[in-house]
């Protein structure tokens, strides 16, 4: 290897360590609580809704019985709409959250 070689393969180096050093200077520090906030939000999001299905189940299990099983269907509908519900918001963050880079970067 020559010394220019070398010397190009250091300047690159120190090159993309000055870029990703300049990054997260520009995008700030890590916010660790704001992430385990949303994770709870996003965890809360589903179990409301599971939880009002398995409630509302019961209740029509005792009210009216059948050959169905609603604490079970209720249940499963529940889940269908918390997970549709955290689809929903978590496109709604990561459109915010791309709006935001496209900003920065104008």
């Amino acid at each position: 290897m020559k010394p220019a070689d070398d010397d190009t393969d250091f300047l690159r180096k120190v090159s993309a360590k000055a870029t990703r050093k300049l990054k997260a200077q520009r995008e700030g520090k890590p916010r660790v609580w704001m992430n385990l906030g949303m994770l709870g939000i996003v965890g809360w999001s589903v179990v409301i809704p599971v939880l009002i299905g398995l409630v509302g189940g019961w209740w029509l299990d005792q009210c009216c019985p059948g050959k169905y099983i609603w604490s079970l269907n209720l249940l499963m509908v529940g889940l269908f709409l918390g997970c549709v519900n955290v689809c929903h918001w978590l496109r709604k963050e990561y459109r915010a959250m791309r709006d935001d880079k496209e900003q920065k970067h104008d």
